[in-house]
């Protein structure tokens, strides 16, 4: 009886110092991604591993089935929800109601991590750390640093972080390598050819707008004041120069979403013939304002404000939602031109890429003061 009891005791000291050699760190704040003391590696994948090359050609170590990913910010997520969004395992940002309502409702209840670029704050490595992900993509413009920081991130937190390239034109192409990358080549494929499609499109419709010498001249305006604009150098811009002539040529282009700020005067003398406002800019008081009422697209009511739901159709962020702002810009600018109908292709695009059935009052919704 001695000898069992003494071996229960000796055994439960054997679970307790396990437990105990496995408890995490104990940390002393938020860790930003500026904090180089973070070194919480996740625990190893038990198939395997495999070796995979991102975008700026660095060969990366990941896991040979990726199950939890993290992303870099709203634009890689934008790219991720409709190929792996049910492997994400936080968001850059909470929804608010009105933009959750286009979404999976999983989406809604995951943890926030922040973002590695862009004006809202950073990422926050304490948060990644503790959604444990087997990875960490980062999808968009290639910036100058941007191979740095993979490898210092990667060094820093012992997650793998992998960029992929991502423009309008190279949506695809992007999307065939995330399938590569996730094992979902079959969803991927599907989405890369959508884009395809779509793109050479409305490529191909512009060709025949520019043939006629019928190309609008345009402004894309964002601020509470109305006078940042997205430069024609602009990562941002792309959907716009590729609809419009963008007057808004600067010396230095600013990269990030708030665009250059410029002045009414500046506006006057571009003196586009259309503008379109930002979702959340000043649209709503050009009416009654004598200023803008001296441009000549105001004055004509050729503005417009920018459709919005869940995301910014036009660069907030700019990413593959920007495909709804060019069906939308060519329906809006080249009616004559368009071979499709608006409502079904933005349509398709929320249940292709949301999961979102989309009613009639939610496209009128999101059509309200864009037409």
């Amino acid at each position: 009886m001695k000898r069992s009891v003494l071996c229960l005791l000796l055994v439960l000291c054997l679970v307790l110092a396990g437990c105990s050699s496995a408890a995490p760190a104990e940390t002393t704040g938020p860790a930003q991604a500026q904090a180089p003391a973070v070194t919480t590696a996740p625990a190893e994948a038990a198939a395997g591993t495999r070796e995979f090359t991102d975008s700026t050609g660095r060969t990366v170590t990941v896991p040979a089935e990726i199950t939890k990913i993290a992303i870099s910010g709203p634009l890689s997520q934008v790219y991720m929800i409709p190929l792996a969004g049910d492997l994400l395992v936080g968001v850059s940002s909470a929804y608010a109601e009105n933009e959750a309502l286009y979404l999976p409702d999983y989406l809604t209840s995951l943890p926030e991590v922040g973002q590695l670029y862009g004006g809202k704050g950073e990422m926050d490595l304490e948060a990644l750390l503790a959604v444990a992900p087997d990875m960490v993509i980062d999808v968009g413009d290639s910036k100058d640093t941007v191979k740095q920081d993979m490898d210092d991130l990667t060094e820093q937190t012992g997650i793998p972080f992998v960029h992929i390239d991502a423009t309008v034109e190279s949506a695809p192409e992007a999307y065939r390598t995330l399938g590569v990358l996730l094992g979902r080549e079959e969803k991927a494929e599907e989405l890369a050819v959508w884009c395809e499609s779509t793109y050479d499109g409305m490529v191909e419709m512009m060709k025949k707008v520019d043939a006629d010498g019928a190309r609008k001249t345009m402004l894309y305006c964002l601020g509470d004041k109305g006078v940042n604009v997205i430069a024609k150098g602009s990562f941002h811009a792309e959907t716009v120069n590729l609809m419009s002539d963008n007057l808004a040529v600067l010396e230095d282009v600013v990269s990030n979403g708030l665009g250059n700020e410029v002045d009414l005067e500046q506006i006057l003398t571009w003196n586009p013939e259309v503008i379109v406002f930002a979702p959340d800019s000043c649209y709503d008081d050009i009416a009654g304002d004598p200023q803008w009422q001296s441009i000549d697209a105001i004055a004509n009511g050729n503005y417009y404000k920018t459709p919005y739901g869940p995301y910014g159709w036009l660069s907030s962020p700019p990413s593959v939602q920007r495909y709804l702002g060019m069906l939308w810009l060519g329906a809006l600018l080249y009616p004559d031109y368009i071979e499709y109908d608006l409502q079904e292709e933005v349509t398709e695009y929320y249940k292709l890429f949301y999961d979102c059935d989309l009613t009639d009052e939610m496209y009128q919704n999101l059509m309200q003061d864009a037409l």
